[in-house]
């Protein structure tokens, strides 16, 4: 019997850890830098007339469109697979650019959300769609926006205003398909989990551990 113990201990138990670790993480402890300290935000309209800015946030960045309101369904799928796990999270924002115009389009569709979700967390800004094409071109990314200023896909930006992304070449990640629920529930969810374990690890190591991740 002891012998069956230990063999357990030396064999099974190391693989089961290992598959349990495996499952759940993309492979990185420190999620990469694709672009290093991009531009903060301009002094843009929002809907509330609150200033946002990308300092000191773990920003979920977004690029709504002119045709926000026809893909709506990409905000609904972010809002259910990341958005409603984690919004309670003060040090985190979830910020869509759009171009001006769309104002009553982004309420339409915030007023459809407010019967499922508390939209604190959620900020729009709206500017001039060559200001929109600007900022998104000084992020340095491999994919463009399309004619509308818009993008399905959403980055990570950190604290710092570092995009954050996977640089392996078998696994290159800039962004993040909010078509797919699959994807979001996977490879962002994944790469997301890492950047909290950064800030909760440096946190921890400062010995000034708040509650706000």
């Amino acid at each position: 019997m002891k012998k069956n113990i230990v063999l357990f201990v030396l064999f099974v138990l190391p693989i089961v850890a290992y598959l349990f670790f495996a499952s759940g993480v993309n492979g990185y402890t420190k999620l990469p830098v694709i672009t290093p300290k991009v531009n903060d935000f301009g002094d843009w309209k929002s809907l509330d007339g609150n200033k946002v800015t990308l300092d000191n946030k773990i920003t979920i960045l977004g690029f709504g469109g002119a045709n926000i309101l026809e893909n709506r369904g990409n905000l609904f799928n972010l809002n259910q697979k990341i958005y409603q796990r984690y919004h309670t999270f003060k040090d985190l924002q979830f910020v869509m650019l759009c171009p001006l115009g769309t104002e009553k389009d982004v309420q339409n569709i915030l007023n459809s959300l407010d019967e499922i979700t508390d939209l604190s967390q959620w900020h729009f800004l709206f500017t001039t769609p060559q200001e929109i094409n600007s900022f998104y071109d000084q992020l340095k990314l491999v994919d463009k926006l399309d004619v509308h200023s818009g993008t399905p896909n959403v980055y990570i930006v950190d604290k710092e205003r570092n995009l954050r992304g996977r640089k392996k070449v078998q696994e290159y990640k800039e962004g993040y398909n909010t078509i797919h629920p699959a994807e979001l529930s996977n490879e962002m969810l994944d790469d997301f989990k890492v950047i909290l374990y950064e800030y909760r690890a440096a946190l921890k190591k400062n010995r000034n551990a708040t509650k706000q991740l």
